[in-house]
């Protein structure tokens, strides 16, 4: 496998679509610096569920300058009460600007990386620099609320899971700021079918094609 200098992945979908779980693959296999958008947007729920801020734009503008992605990923932000907190937050353009300036600042920093999210190749990697590749993922919504459901051990009911699911992706989809698309050039993977090591097999076809 001939090693690129320069690789920037963009790797958009719905909840629970594998995207995660993909880009971390893909992020292991090629040596890229994985970045989980997803994961800011939780920190910024926990902060604001948690300290309860007065204005909390200007309270999340000052906590990212001040924390790191590697703090961040070292914290609990998979609980229920975040994930009903999120889409919320992620629908404020302002939330967003200040999320999307931390991310610019990893990218600035990293010529070989992998972002996952909702809106990277349409927004984030749209330009300045843009993606070498991207990659929009989609699961059949019964399939993805079962792997979501094992996931939180069945703590809570296969229904409601499913319910939750579709209520983000179509929060997602029809927020009015940087919705949820795929762009026209991104490759689409579908999940429900395929195993973790196919959905890499079919990725690494791509980048591998790269010069």
């Amino acid at each position: 496998m001939k090693k690129i200098k320069k690789l920037i992945i963009a790797c958009d979908g719905e909840s629970a679509s594998g995207k995660s779980t993909a880009a971390k693959l893909i992020a292991q296999k090629y040596k890229l610096v994985l970045v989980n958008s997803g994961l800011l947007y939780r920190y910024g729920s926990k902060l604001i569920i948690e300290k309860k801020p007065e204005n909390f734009i200007s309270f999340l503008k000052n906590e990212f300058k001040k924390v790191s992605y590697k703090s961040i990923k070292r914290q609990n932000l998979h609980t229920e009460v975040i994930s009903n907190h999120v889409a919320l937050l992620a629908k404020n353009k302002k939330i967003r600007e200040i999320i999307n300036k931390f991310q610019k600042k990893i990218i600035k920093n990293n010529k070989r990386i992998c972002i996952e999210g909702r809106d990277i190749a349409s927004k984030i990697l749209a330009k300045n620099p843009k993606y070498d590749l991207a990659f929009y993922f989609k699961c059949n919504v019964s399939v993805a609320a079962y792997r979501r459901w094992l996931d939180l051990k069945k703590k809570v009911s296969l229904k409601k899971v499913k319910s939750s699911l579709y209520k983000r992706t179509q929060m997602d989809k029809k927020r009015k700021n940087s919705p949820l698309i795929k762009v026209k050039n991104s490759i689409l993977i579908k999940t429900d079918e395929l195993t973790k090591k196919q959905v890499l097999q079919k990725m690494s076809k791509y980048i591998d094609q790269l010069n």
